[in-house]
């Protein structure tokens, strides 16, 4: 999706701008796995230093989107919307650019206003088809699988790879196996940003269609590609957490 109009930091540069003590936190291993936090400590002393950051302001904006990254990255969803919600406060312009906000709502288990908030989005860009992807399990988890392909919103000009396979994908046309088949077919399969991305959202598909055990295999895969650093640097950044956080949420559910 569309980076917000504040950058998604690595985690390294979001320290070293709210507080010095940050900056010198302990540096994360190199290979973490799908629902290990090694770096839970260094996300918990960023929040109390964007907090203490805003005691001397309070509405700013660039404070609440940092610290609304942050408090999703712990998985703390009810304080992110806070904060998200807040930036729409100061300035409305931010409401209909706010896929981040999407997602808290998505996992914070509030899938209508998730679905809504996408489709606010799509009025801003409707290229990115990234986006049309997270309303569909917004409302597939709301409503059903056949409502949200009902509800699909429709692109016309193409978007970046894998999406459109993705795309057929929840309309019902291919499989997750045949999405990731198509990746190598097309000689995508080293573009590790690709891979990531086919294998999430296949994932995803799979565990909302009952498959949980094969979605969870494919989401773990997934985060294990990149590491908080390179995810910030080189790879889908702040979507390489919500796949964190989607495989941990996969996890917990296949203990039930």
């Amino acid at each position: 999706m569309r980076p917000p109009q504040f950058p998604l930091p690595a985690l390294a540069l979001a320290f070293a701008l709210v507080a010095p003590a940050i900056a010198a936190a302990q540096t994360p291993p190199a290979a973490p796995t799908a629902t290990a936090e090694p770096w839970r400590q260094q996300l918990l002393d960023e929040e109390k230093a964007i907090t203490a950051a805003m005691d001397k302001m309070p509405a700013s904006i660039r404070l609440l989107s940092r610290r609304g990254d942050t408090r999703v990255f712990l998985g703390h969803f009810p304080g992110a919307i806070s904060d998200y919600e807040a930036m729409v406060t100061q300035d409305p312009a931010q409401d209909a650019p706010h896929w981040r906000l999407g997602i808290a709502y998505y996992f914070d288990g509030r899938f209508p206003k998730a679905a809504a908030q996408f489709e606010k989005y799509h009025a801003f860009d409707n290229r990115d088809r990234e986006n049309g992807v997270w309303k569909f399990f917004s409302q597939a988890r709301a409503e059903g699988i056949e409502t949200a392909r009902k509800g699909l919103l429709r692109y016309t000009q193409f978007d970046r790879e894998p999406f459109p396979s993705v795309y057929k994908m929840l309309a019902g046309e291919m499989t997750p196996a045949a999405v990731l088949a198509e990746v190598n077919q097309k000689g995508l399969q080293s573009d590790t940003r690709v891979v990531f991305f086919a294998k999430y959202y296949a994932g995803v598909m799979e565990a909302l269609s009952g498959r949980k055990a094969e979605g969870l295999k494919l989401v773990e895969e997934a985060v294990a590609l990149f590491n908080p650093d390179s995810a910030g640097r080189d790879g889908p950044g702040y979507m390489w957490h919500s796949a964190r956080l989607h495989a941990a949420q996969l996890a917990q559910e296949a203990k039930r």
